[in-house]
């Protein structure tokens, strides 16, 4: 119900900044039909100010209410539950009342709820409804009253354009912020449980250590081990995959890109290349699927043919398909990269005798090779943040090998393992996950920073 509401009133206020637009240019067009020449801005910008006037304030509002709105609903259904709940109550048990009335109240019953329960539960549904329609009633009020604004502040000398402009300023300025911030957020929470584990496990342990066993138990009642949480045999599975992946991607999109460029026709080029970016957009289920089904029953069959003894899940399998994955990135940013160099460079080349392939090979590639190693950066963090292709095809074992036919593991895959079921927040075991989420968030970090410097530096020179 409270989704329907959101989502109608999401179309109304779009709606009304529709009418808005209508209203405003209505408004300039009679401005310059009267004024002429006099009026300060184009109708364009003068609905496009009431546009944003009326719809930008309105929106703001219910994405607060949305925010805002459920917690102040939880303290009000606290508060009103019978002191014989609530009295001495732990924070906990309060959760747990509040799980319960949630549940009660969208039907998930599982067992006969309390008296109280249940009316608190009634309370909750109808006070969740008042909150809704209070929502709608207060948006469109905003609206409305911003659209009677906008429409008494229009006239012929209103700089519409600089007014509407600003808003744009404020609108991007904001998503900056926004976009830090969620940075930071990520940083700090990641951060914070990081060192969490860290006071439970020794740094020296976690990134030398030989061993990631992290299973351990979690209740006294539960038969488990004390836990190994040594990841480097993690990264071993991490860096291995990608490095089979990129064996792969590399050379093929490198040769891709350069036929593409040199040699192909512009009705083969507009064909091949679109073709080829449609890989970008595949699922990566659909890739994992391909791997465990296709491609590593094949490996195996070519290896018995030799003798070779093959795990039903490798590395190889995996850093395969997922070379065929990230194949576009490095093909795309390379034939982007060879296109930018000037034409005077292939010329001069010729000029002076060079056969097209030495012109490729000492002229091309090195003018370019910024854009070719920043796309091959930006591939290889991709790699490494991969999860599905290798659920499905490398296996969840944690080995220490560098061999390609055997089944490893990577960190992604580790911190899906460890967050899955329930969780407590206050163990090694679930700790490890944010220690491992780190390293990786630091590593493609510094990767992505790379390879846009790389670009940067490149774009600097050439364009």
């Amino acid at each position: 119900m409270q989704t329907a509401v959101t989502g109608y009133l999401f179309l109304a206020i779009l709606a009304l900044s529709l009418v808005a637009f209508y209203v405003g240019r209505s408004t300039a067009n009679r401005f310059v039909a009267a004024h002429g020449a006099e009026v300060h801005s184009r109708p364009l910008y003068h609905g496009a100010f009431a546009a944003v006037w009326v719809g930008l304030p309105a929106l703001i509002l219910v994405v607060l209410w949305l925010l805002s709105q459920d917690g102040v609903i939880d303290r009000l259904i606290l508060a009103s539950l019978p002191s014989s709940l609530t009295e001495g109550a732990s924070t906990s048990q309060l959760s747990l009342y509040l799980s319960e009335i949630k549940n009660v109240a969208s039907g998930r019953i599982f067992s006969e709820p309390s008296p109280e329960i249940r009316a608190a539960a009634e309370r909750y549904q109808r006070w969740h409804a008042i909150a809704g329609w209070a929502m709608v009633v207060v948006a469109l009020s905003v609206s409305t009253i911003a659209l009677y604004l906008a429409r008494v502040r229009m006239a012929p000398k209103f700089r519409a354009r600089q007014n509407f402009e600003r808003a744009l300023d404020i609108i991007m300025i904001t998503s900056a912020v926004v976009a830090i911030l969620v940075t930071i957020g990520i940083i700090v929470s990641l951060t914070y449980e990081a060192l969490q584990f860290f006071m439970l496990v020794p740094p020296q342990e976690f990134f030398f250590g030989l061993n990631w066993e992290p299973q351990i138990a979690i209740r006294e009642d539960q038969v488990a081990g004390t836990g190994a949480f040594g990841a480097v045999p993690v990264f071993t599975g991490t860096l291995l995959i990608a490095a089979i992946a990129l064996i792969v991607a590399v050379p093929i999109g490198l040769l891709s890109a350069l036929y593409l460029v040199e040699f192909a026709s512009e009705r083969f080029r507009g064909i091949v290349k679109p073709i080829l970016e449609i890989l970008a957009g595949v699922p990566t289920v659909v890739y994992g699927f391909f791997a465990i089904l296709t491609v590593a029953p094949a490996i195996r069959e070519a290896g018995s043919l030799i003798g070779l003894s093959i795990s039903p899940n490798s590395a190889l399998a995996a850093g395969g398909v997922m070379g065929i994955m990230i194949l576009p990135f490095i093909s795309s940013l390379s034939d982007d990269a060879l296109r930018a160099v000037p034409q005077s460079m292939r010329d001069g080349s010729f000029a002076l005798g060079a056969t097209r392939a030495e012109t490729i090979t000492r002229v091309l590639l090195p003018a370019a090779l910024p854009g070719i190693v920043g796309g091959v950066l930006l591939a290889a963090s991709r790699a490494i943040g991969e999860t599905m292709i290798v659920v499905m095809a490398a296996g969840l074992t944690a080995t220490l090998t560098a061999n390609p036919l055997d089944g490893v593991t990577t960190v992604t895959v580790q911190i899906v393992t460890l967050l899955i079921g329930d969780t407590s927040f206050d163990n090694p075991k679930t700790l490890s996950a944010f220690a491992l989420g780190l390293v990786l968030f630091v590593s493609t970090l510094c990767l992505n920073v790379l390879a846009l410097r790389i670009v940067r530096r490149y774009r600097e020179k050439y364009e």
